[in-house]
């Protein structure tokens, strides 16, 4: 069997290849990057990007399954040329659910293109990074403070090494198509909780700096936008009356326990020192 990983040199697609090396199946990456990378020998690479017709069909020649990073501009026609190529079975990455059972943000542009194709389709859908808060490293590292708004505001944050176990599993197992899975840590933690356990992980304490809304939207335009912050924002304001659930499949779907935070950030105390 031919899997092909997109977005090869992203942060969830590079863990995915990893996932499946050693598993008896041909890996094939598609990346714009594949120095970056750093992909084994045996794995067999595409350089290109979804929005180039020629890398992705060349990529798709063969394909079994694909695991989907998501990217709302091109799904369309990615999909088409997958149809075209063959390819019955996708796993896309989504995002975390929201009301009528629609995911957040731009993520219900992916899971749209699907309606009314014909594929085996199955929608993985994490919600916050723990790998986001290495945006506060900078401020750690030279001031040792974290500054946001909204510090008591829960997240179950997910590891990325837990979403790329995921997308391996459903990617090589049968009985995941059609399913939309949610994904989250094993634990939720505020803004406050985890800027505590950073500092326990690099042994010393970092202050939480609380902004006001128009202090973060502020700050935050200047980064991304205007619109994005204001969204990241009210998002962060709704979890403090509706914190986001843990998912108690995630251990199932693992088949081990979930990293914690704490964890994660002592596997990543040296970027914040």
């Amino acid at each position: 069997m031919t899997i092909l990983v997109t977005g090869a040199t992203g942060n969830v697609g590079r863990l995915v290849v990893d996932e499946l090396i050693g598993t008896g199946e041909q890996i094939r990456a598609l990346t714009v990057s594949p120095e970056r990378a750093a992909l084994p020998p045996d794995v067999e690479v595409v350089k290109g990007h979804m929005g180039k017709p020629a890398a992705v069909r060349e990529a798709l020649a063969g394909v079994d399954r694909v695991y989907l990073a998501p990217s709302g501009e091109t799904i369309n026609d990615f999909l088409a040329m997958t149809a075209e190529a063959g390819v019955r079975r996708v796993v896309a990455l989504s995002g975390s659910g929201g009301s009528e059972d629609k995911p957040s943000y731009f993520y219900s542009q992916i899971e749209d293109a699907f309606v009314g194709k014909d594929f085996d389709w199955t929608f993985l859908r994490p919600g916050a990074f723990m790998a986001n808060t290495l945006d506060w490293a900078p401020a750690i590292r030279t001031e040792g403070v974290v500054r946001a708004p909204h510090g008591d505001a829960p997240t179950a944050a997910i590891d990325l090494l837990d979403i790329a176990t995921v997308a391996a599993k459903v990617l090589l197992e049968d009985g995941h198509v059609g399913r939309k899975y949610e994904l989250s840590g094993p634990e939720p933690l505020t803004q406050f909780e985890q800027v505590r356990q950073i500092g326990e992980a690099i042994g010393r304490e970092v202050k939480f700096e609380e902004l006001t809304r128009e202090q973060a939207l502020a700050l935050w335009s200047e980064a991304m936008g205007v619109e994005t912050a204001d969204f990241m924002i009210g998002v962060l304001g709704d979890a403090i009356d509706n914190p986001p659930p843990v998912v108690p499949e995630m251990d199932e779907l693992l088949g081990r326990a979930g990293r914690t935070f704490a964890q994660w950030a002592a596997a990543h105390a040296d970027e914040f020192r």
